[in-house]
């Protein structure tokens, strides 16, 4: 896990997602993400949507909120998990969402086809995504791919009939599912108030999901009446804990983690926590036989051995990390994040070739990284694929919305490619992309 802003990392990797002075980041963990893809699974199925493609994104944004800006991702703020006390809450969160994406009010968000085409090409809008954290429309002005600030508007906000087309629904799916829709009720409860707050001191999910009482008097109803199956809470919680257990251990105080360890109710996750705050603190020894404790108890688990080389790797003990991330890449081959930071490791401790096929194996499984675009161009370039390296800068520029800095790599990475080639065409895109957004800029 790295943070570029803080010396010890929130994850492995921070993305900026607007302009430095309003960044919005994503805290990316292959551990956290994976926790939150099995508590979100048996809702999004509930809803008839491929939980197998969605991907659920945690944004580095202490406030409470949770979006969606297409049909592939939905994000929560870090700050809505950690205030929520029951995995049935976060998965109500997770429901309402989705529900939002299954009744198909995304499709009546007021974005140009040309837009819509750019955010699909680059696999999520970042820029977009740090304006509906905010809840601020002009955060998203940042990607200027040709959407109006009107536009911007109506495409993160809801109405109240969406709202509460999305309160039964979510009830619906989570009673399909199994969970308690009781969760539903208990979140809607957090944000009760928030109409009578001043709209500078709203939390950003009161000002894109309008509240009311009426909609919680409605929700309450509709779990008093759902009936379903209830499914295994244990599991669930396990994973809600583990992911809350991981993500405040790197956020709050080391201090506080070891005060707070045990109130997960589960040893390992326990031992987790006091793993990252003795790594937190300058306790190595503390936190490698903290680490090593749990894999020996769960030796087949893939984020483990992960966390041990992020601990081992910011001690710079490159071998015994490259070791460790190699382990876990074994156990978990397919997980993006794991397979870029393995890529990383091979990187920083010398070894470009055989960083080079490992991040490409990242990228082509998740395009959202920018970490393991910038080590694919550090890659290339020191292996003196000058061409590739320029690409891979254009793209990760492009990946943040800075696309006046993303055409400039672009149009030196097609004058150094092939031309047709793979590479040359993803270049010329990514230089389509920037000459609209300047010709946006210019009408402006």
């Amino acid at each position: 896990m790295q943070n570029f802003l803080k010396p010890f990392a929130l994850f492995a990797l921070v993305v900026a997602l607007a302009q430095p002075a309003n960044a919005v980041s994503l805290i990316r963990d292959p551990d956290v993400e994976h926790a939150l893809k099995r508590l979100a699974k048996p809702v999004l199925d509930a809803a008839g949507l491929p939980s197998a493609r969605m991907r659920i994104l945690v944004v580095n944004e202490s406030t409470l909120n949770a979006f969606v800006i297409d049909r592939n991702h939905i994000f929560l703020h870090e700050g809505l998990i950690l205030r929520l006390k029951t995995a049935e809450e976060l998965q109500a969160a997770i429901a309402h969402e989705a529900a939002h994406i299954a009744n198909g009010h995304l499709a009546r968000r007021p974005v140009n086809a040309r837009a819509a085409q750019t955010i699909a090409g680059f696999g999520v809008a970042l820029a977009v995504a740090a304006a509906a954290a905010s809840g601020n429309s002009e955060a998203g002005t940042a990607l200027g791919i040709g959407v109006s600030s009107a536009a911007q508007r109506g495409f993160y906000g809801h109405t109240r009939a969406e709202e509460a087309s999305a309160d039964q629904s979510a009830v619906r799916y989570m009673s399909r599912a199994g969970v308690d829709p009781a969760g539903a009720v208990r979140l809607m409860a957090l944000f009760s108030g928030q109409e009578l707050l001043s709209a500078n001191r709203q939390d950003p999910y009161a000002r894109s999901h309008p509240l009311s009482r009426d909609r919680l008097r409605a929700m309450q109803a509709a779990a008093g009446a759902a009936r379903g199956k209830k499914g295994d809470n244990a599991t669930a919680n396990y994973w809600f804990q583990r992911a809350k257990g991981k993500l405040s251990a790197f956020s709050r105080a080391p201090k506080w983690t070891l005060r707070r360890a045990g109130d997960s109710g589960h040893k390992d996750i326990e031992l987790m926590r006091k793993a990252i705050a003795f790594h937190r603190t300058g306790k190595p020894k503390k936190a490698l036989s903290a680490i090593n404790s749990l894999i020996s108890a769960a030796p087949k688990d893939p984020y483990l051995q992960e966390l041990k080389g992020q601990i081992l790797l910011e001690r710079r003990q490159y071998p015994a990390a490259v070791s460790a991330y190699k382990r876990a890449v074994g156990l978990a081959p397919r997980d993006a994040l794991i397979l870029g930071a393995y890529g990383h490791a091979l990187l920083v401790s010398g070894n470009p070739k055989a960083a080079l096929p490992q991040l490409e194996r990242s990228l082509a499984r998740d395009r959202r990284d920018a970490r393991t675009l910038r080590d694919l161009g550090g890659a290339y370039a020191r292996l003196g694929n000058n061409g590739m390296a320029s690409l891979m800068t254009a793209e990760r520029y492009a990946l943040q919305g800075r696309l006046k800095d993303a055409g400039i790599h672009a149009k030196r990475a097609t004058g150094l490619l092939k031309r047709g080639s793979p590479g040359w065409q993803r270049a010329q895109d990514v230089l389509v992309a920037a000459q609209t957004a300047d010709k946006s800029r210019r009408k402006k």
